[in-house]
C-alpha cells in the first residue's frame, strides 16, 4: 500500500515539475522585443527567432505568402511582388501542440443543420499546414516559434526554377534569416519576411543571367496573416455571359433539382452611401496606390490609365469611387489596407500581371495587386521607332514614339488593374470597336498619304464592355429588388448594344474556332484587317533606312528594329488562319435569344484561305534587297538577346532565308492545325457547298507548287515547297489527328508526288520516298523558332500564363 501511495506522489510531482517546465510567456519572452497588432510576436535577437502568440483559437484567418525580393527572369517567373494562394487557415490546440489548420472550402453545406455541415467537412480531407510545439503559456494565449515555418520556401521557388530546367535547388537553412525591416504589424495583419537562399548544382541560363553567384539564389519571402472581413458581403453569382474571376464549390445542402456547383464572382466590397439616389459616393471608395518607384513620364501614364475605371464605376452609378493615388511614404506595400500597382525590373520583357487576395470562402477581393514589366515600354518604343522612326536628327519623331508607347502603358494599367476588379480577358472586343480594355491590343497604325500615323494606335478610356460588366459586378441595387433578374436584364442591355463576351479557352489555343477572338488582333474582320496589315508592312519596308536607329548606333542594332516589322502580321495572320474551320458561337443560355452555333460562311472562308496563301508568296516573304545589305554582323559587345532576333544558318552572316522559312513555317502550321482540319472535313460532310479540307490542301499545292528561278525569290519558292510537303507529312503521320485529317494529309502528298515541278531526283521527291517507306522515321528539318512575339508590346499574362490573373 505504502509502495503503491509513494509511486502515486512520484506521478503527481512528475507531472507538476513537467507542468512547471512550460514558463508563462511574460517570463519568456524576458528581453525579446514586442510587436503588438493583429497577431502579436515578438523577436528573439539572440536567437534570431520570432515567436508567435496566439490566442484566438478556432478563429478562422486568411493565410498567403509572396515575393517580396525576385529574382528578375520573366522566364523563371519569380517576380518582385508575386503572390501565393490564399489559405483560410485557424490555430488548433492538442494537448502540447498547435496545428495550422486548412478547411475544405470546396466542398460545403450550406445549412442550418449543424450534421448535415459536419458530414460534409467530415467527408472531404483538411491540410495541417504547420504543426507547433507550445513554448510558453499562461491565461488562454500560447507561445510558438514561428521560425521554421517562416524559413520554408512558401512561394514554390524550388518548384519554378525545376519547372523550367534551370538545375535542382534546395534550401540551404545556414544562409536564411529573418528580414526585421519589412517584419511589421498592423491591426488587421501581421506580416513577416525572411531572407530565403536556395543553393544548387548546374544552373540553367535563365539563373546565370540574372544572379550573381548562379548556384547560390538569395530571394525575400512574405508571410501575410490577415483577419477576415466580417459578414456583410453579399456574394453576387455569376454568369457565363460576362465575364468574372471568382469562386466555385460544391454545396451539398442543393436540392436535388439544381446545380450542386456553386458559382460566384470575384469584386471588391463596394457600397452607395445612399443606396436609393442614381449616383452616389461610396462609403468607402477603391483605392489603388502606384509604386513611387515608378519614373516620369511613365508615372503619370500609369496613374491616368489605371483611373480610366472611374469612368466604368460612374456608369454603374458611383461618384468617385475608384481612385488611384501615389504610394504613400509611410505606406507598406504589402500592408492588406494597400491596393497597389508594383513597378518590377525584369532581365528580359515580359508580361505584367494583375492579381488579387481575396476571400475563398466568398469571393470578396481583399486587395489587388499589379505589377508592370519595366521593360514593355520600350519594347513598345522599339516597335514605333520601326514603324516610324527616321532620326534626321537625334529628336526627330521621338516625340511621337513616346506618345505611342505612353499611350500603350495607359491601356496596360487600365488593363492589369481590370484584372484585380474581377475581370478576365475579353478577346472578342477588339472586333466591337475596341470595346474592352480586357482584350489584347495590337497597335493600329493607320496609312495616310504614303505615310504611318500612330495617333490612334491606342485606346484612351475605358471600354463600352467594361461599362457593362462593372455593372454587372458592382451595381448596388435598392432593397426589396430581384437581383437575379436586373443582373439579366444588364446582361441583356449590353448584347442588345452589340457587345459579348469569349476569353482565353476561345483565343489562345492556335486551333481554336472562334473567327473573332484572337490576341493582337484589330478590325471587325480579321481576314480584311490582314490585308491592311500587310499594305502597312509594305509601306514599313519602302521606307526601312539606316535612319531607323540614331546616328552613332552601330549598324549591327538596326536587326533588332527590322524583326518585328517583317513579323508585323504574325497575329493579324494567326486571326485570319481561325476563320478557316471557324465557327460562330455564344455563351447563350437557354432562351436569352442569342445565337447558339453557326460555321463561317464559305464564302469568308475562301476569302481567308487567299488571304492567307498571299503570306506565302515569294515576293512577300522576301527581305529587302537594301535592308540586307544594311545588316551587318554582330559589333563587338552588342550580342543579341537570341529570343530577339532570327536564328541563322549562315553563323555571324544575317541570314537572308531565315526570316522566310520563320514566317512560311508559321502560316502553314496555322492553315494545317489538325483541330482546324478535323472541323473543316466536318463542315464538308453537312454542307457540301463549304470549303473542306482537300480543298485547302489542294489550293496550297497549287499555289506554292510553281516553277521557280535561280534568284533569291525563287530560292525562297522552294524552301516553302519544302515547308508544305514537310508539314503534311507532319500532319499525315499525326497518330493523335482525326483519321479523315490524316488521310486528308496523305492525298496532298501523293499529288505533289505527281507534279511536273517535282522532279524525280529532288529532295521533295526523297522526302516523299522517305514517308512512302517508313512513315514514323521521315528525316524533317527542324523547323526555325520565330523571334519572341508575346508579349507584344511587351508583356502565358499566364502565363503564367495568362493569363494576366493568378488565381
Amino acid at each position: 500500500m505504502m509502495k503503491k501511495l509513494y509511486l502515486l506522489l512520484s506521478l503527481l510531482g512528475f507531472l507538476g515539475k513537467a507542468h512547471a517546465q512550460t514558463p508563462t510567456i511574460a517570463v519568456f519572452t524576458t528581453g525579446m522585443d514586442k510587436q503588438p497588432g493583429y497577431l502579436p510576436f515578438y523577436w528573439d535577437a539572440k536567437k534570431g527567432k520570432v515567436y508567435l502568440e496566439i490566442d484566438k483559437f478556432e478563429t478562422e484567418l486568411l493565410y498567403y505568402p509572396s515575393l517580396a525580393s525576385g529574382i528578375g527572369s520573366n522566364d523563371i517567373g519569380l517576380d518582385r511582388g508575386r503572390l501565393g494562394n490564399e489559405h483560410v487557415v485557424k490555430f488548433q490546440r492538442s494537448g502540447p501542440k498547435v496545428l495550422m489548420v486548412e478547411p475544405n472550402y470546396q466542398y460545403r453545406a450550406i445549412s442550418t443543420d449543424p450534421l448535415e455541415r459536419r458530414a460534409v467537412e467530415e467527408s472531404f480531407a483538411q491540410s495541417v499546414h504547420w504543426g507547433f510545439e507550445v513554448a510558453a503559456e499562461e491565461a488562454n494565449h500560447v507561445l510558438v516559434d514561428l521560425t521554421p515555418f517562416l524559413m520554408q520556401d512558401a512561394v514554390g521557388a524550388v518548384q519554378a526554377i525545376s519547372q523550367t530546367r534551370q538545375g535542382s535547388f534546395r534550401v540551404d537553412p545556414s544562409r536564411c534569416a529573418m528580414y526585421l525591416p519589412n517584419t511589421k504589424n498592423f491591426p488587421q495583419n501581421t506580416e513577416l519576411e525572411v531572407t530565403i537562399t536556395l543553393t544548387g548544382d548546374s544552373p540553367g541560363g535563365y539563373l546565370r543571367s540574372v544572379v550573381p553567384t548562379a548556384n547560390a539564389v538569395t530571394m525575400r519571402q512574405h508571410h501575410s496573416f490577415v483577419q477576415l472581413p466580417d459578414a456583410g458581403y453579399k456574394p453576387r453569382e455569376f454568369d457565363p455571359r460576362i465575364g468574372y474571376l471568382g469562386i466555385e464549390y460544391f454545396d451539398y445542402a442543393t436540392p436535388v433539382s439544381q446545380p450542386i456547383m456553386k458559382r460566384y464572382i470575384a469584386r471588391h466590397r463596394l457600397e452607395k452611401k445612399d443606396p436609393s439616389a442614381a449616383v452616389s459616393e461610396a462609403v468607402k471608395p477603391i483605392v489603388y496606390y502606384l509604386d513611387p518607384g515608378t519614373p516620369e513620364p511613365i508615372r503619370s501614364a500609369l496613374l491616368e490609365g489605371a483611373a480610366w475605371w472611374n469612368q466604368a464605376f460612374e456608369a454603374a452609378g458611383y461618384r468617385n469611387a475608384f481612385q488611384v493615388k501615389l504610394l504613400p511614404p509611410d505606406a507598406d506595400p504589402m500592408d492588406i489596407r494597400y491596393n497597389v500597382i508594383q513597378w518590377v525590373h525584369r532581365s528580359t520583357r515580359g508580361w505584367s500581371y494583375g492579381a488579387s487576395i481575396i476571400d475563398p470562402r466568398t469571393g470578396e477581393i481583399l486587395k489587388g495587386k499589379v505589377t508592370l514589366g519595366s521593360l514593355r515600354v520600350r519594347q513598345d518604343y522599339l516597335i514605333a521607332q520601326g514603324l516610324v522612326g527616321n532620326f534626321e536628327s537625334d529628336t526627330a519623331h521621338v516625340g511621337e514614339m513616346m506618345q505611342m508607347s505612353l499611350d500603350r502603358l495607359r491601356q496596360l494599367a487600365a488593363h492589369e488593374v481590370g484584372h484585380t476588379l474581377g475581370l478576365p480577358h475579353n478577346y472578342v472586343a477588339s472586333t466591337q470597336n475596341q470595346a474592352s480594355v480586357m482584350d489584347y491590343p495590337h497597335m493600329v497604325a493607320k496609312l495616310k498619304g504614303g505615310r504611318i500615323d500612330l495617333s490612334d494606335a491606342y485606346t484612351k478610356e475605358i471600354g463600352e464592355y467594361d461599362k457593362w460588366s462593372i455593372r454587372y459586378g458592382y451595381q448596388e441595387f435598392p432593397k426589396g429588388t430581384d437581383e437575379k433578374k436586373e443582373l439579366n436584364r444588364i446582361v441583356q442591355q449590353m448584347h442588345a448594344k452589340g457587345l459579348t463576351f469569349l476569353t482565353d479557352q476561345d483565343a489562345r489555343p492556335e486551333g481554336s474556332a472562334s473567327p473573332t477572338t484572337h490576341l493582337w488582333d484589330n478590325g471587325a474582320n480579321a481576314v480584311e484587317e490582314l490585308q491592311r496589315v500587310i499594305a502597312v508592312r509594305s509601306a514599313v519596308f519602302r521606307n526601312f533606312t539606316e535612319k531607323k536607329i540614331p546616328a552613332g548606333t552601330p549598324m549591327t542594332t538596326l536587326e533588332e528594329v527590322f524583326v518585328p516589322m517583317y513579323m508585323f502580321h504574325r497575329y493579324q495572320t494567326e486571326a485570319a488562319a481561325k476563320v478557316l474551320g471557324g465557327v460562330n458561337y455564344s455563351f447563350a443560355l437557354r432562351g436569352d435569344g442569342q445565337p447558339v452555333l453557326s460555321p463561317v460562311p464559305a464564302a469568308e472562308q475562301k476569302k481567308a484561305l487567299n488571304a492567307l496563301l498571299a503570306t506565302l508568296n515569294p515576293s512577300f516573304l522576301a527581305v529587302p534587297d537594301a535592308v540586307l545589305k544594311l545588316i551587318p554582323p554582330r559589333a563587338y559587345r552588342y550580342d543579341p538577346n537570341p529570343r530577339e532576333v532570327f536564328k541563322r544558318h549562315t553563323g555571324l552572316v544575317f541570314d537572308a532565308m531565315a526570316p522566310a522559312e520563320v514566317a512560311a513555317g508559321m502560316a502553314l502550321r496555322l492553315m494545317l492545325n489538325p483541330e482546324r482540319g478535323a472541323r473543316l472535313v466536318q463542315q464538308k460532310l453537312f454542307s457540301p457547298n463549304q470549303l473542306g479540307l482537300s480543298e485547302v490542301i489542294d489550293e496550297l499545292v497549287k499555289q506554292t507548287y510553281t516553277p521557280s528561278g535561280p534568284n533569291y525569290e525563287g530560292e525562297i519558292s522552294r524552301l516553302v515547297q519544302r515547308k508544305v510537303v514537310e508539314q503534311l507529312i507532319q500532319l499525315a503521320v499525326d497518330k493523335n489527328a482525326d483519321g479523315a485529317v490524316r488521310a486528308a494529309a496523305h492525298n496532298g502528298i501523293m499529288k505533289i508526288k505527281g507534279l511536273p515541278t517535282v522532279p524525280a531526283n529532288s529532295f521533295t521527291a526523297w522526302l516523299i520516298r522517305q514517308y512512302e517507306q517508313n512513315p514514323d522515321q521521315v528525316p524533317l528539318t527542324t523547323p526555325q523558332t520565330a523571334p519572341d512575339g508575346q508579349p507584344i508590346d511587351p508583356g502565358q499574362e499566364w502565363l503564367q500564363p495568362d493569363c494576366d490573373w493568378t488565381r
